[in-house]
């Protein structure tokens, strides 16, 4: 059962308080509200079919087609998404000193949105757009409108939004029009790290020296069953960090947790905004 919103907010309150600094990692749980899908349910489990795999998307023209169509109905609903609450507090702890960093797994940039300075995004960012040949990055927008030209017919399509800019769509679709990159007609990808890809090795180490630096680690609205973002709770377990999180429901992490809440994030973090000088 969820617990009291407030009652966890006075729990944050405290855990700042002993623990001024804090390395942050965010999840989908603090862009729901924004209206952006979440991958998995409160038990960890999956709520959509599963994201395209790297190695699929690189070798699979169909399955490209797939993705760049959906696409087409699905990135709006990222692009066009404003922070919530949690964004906003967190860049209000930012600007009060508490954060040595956020790593967010999201790729939506609600956290810059917000005002957030120090964030690392573990999964890239979903609005550039990478040739996998010169490595040129592009804007998001060009390509979706790019694709929208080339596809007419497909931007007349509705579809209920998925996570990531994706779309509920059923396929296949091969007479879509795929964009290639202008400068060599390489294959186009979201600068985002597709499952089956690995996190790019530096952007792991920066991470881990900012964890080592803080004094604490706080898991917002993340379950942690991907372990690009699970590793960083048993590092600072074995370097002895408290770690709380806020998610609803269980998480891969319980078992090292200092303090687990459960309840609505952005009504949690709405009452510790609302604590005198939280």
């Amino acid at each position: 059962m969820p617990e009291s919103c407030y009652q966890n907010a006075i729990k944050i309150k405290k855990f700042i308080q002993q623990h001024p600094r804090l390395f942050v990692l965010t999840g989908a749980g603090v862009s729901t509200e924004s209206g952006i899908p979440a991958y998995r349910d409160a038990e960890g489990r999956w709520q959509h079919k599963q994201p395209v795999q790297h190695q699929h998307f690189m070798s699979d023209q169909q399955i490209r087609q797939r993705y760049w169509a959906r696409s087409l109905a699905g990135w709006p609903v990222i692009r066009d998404a404003q922070p919530g609450i949690a964004h906003q507090v967190l860049a209000q702890l930012e600007q009060r000193g508490h954060i040595e960093q956020i790593v967010t797994q999201n790729v939506d940039r609600l956290h810059q949105q917000a005002g957030s300075k120090r964030v690392i995004d573990l999964h890239g960012r979903s609005d550039q757009v990478r040739c996998m040949e010169c490595q040129v990055l592009l804007p998001r927008d060009q390509i979706h409108h790019q694709s929208a030209i080339a596809n007419p017919a497909f931007t007349r399509l509705t579809a209920a939004p998925a996570p990531d800019g994706d779309a509920r769509l059923e396929g296949p679709f091969p007479d879509f029009r795929l964009p290639d990159c202008p400068h060599c007609n390489g294959i186009l990808k979201p600068d985002v790290v597709f499952f089956g890809d690995n996190v790019p090795k530096s952007r792991v180490l920066t991470a881990l020296d900012h964890l080592r630096r803080a004094d604490a680690m706080l898991v917002i609205g993340s379950s942690l069953m991907v372990y690009s973002g699970f590793r960083f709770c048993r590092r600072a377990d074995e370097w002895q960090k408290p770690i709380c999180s806020l998610t609803l429901g269980k998480t891969r992490a319980d078992d090292l947790l200092s303090l687990k809440l459960n309840s609505a994030i952005g009504e949690t973090l709405l009452n510790l905004q609302q604590l005198d000088n939280f």
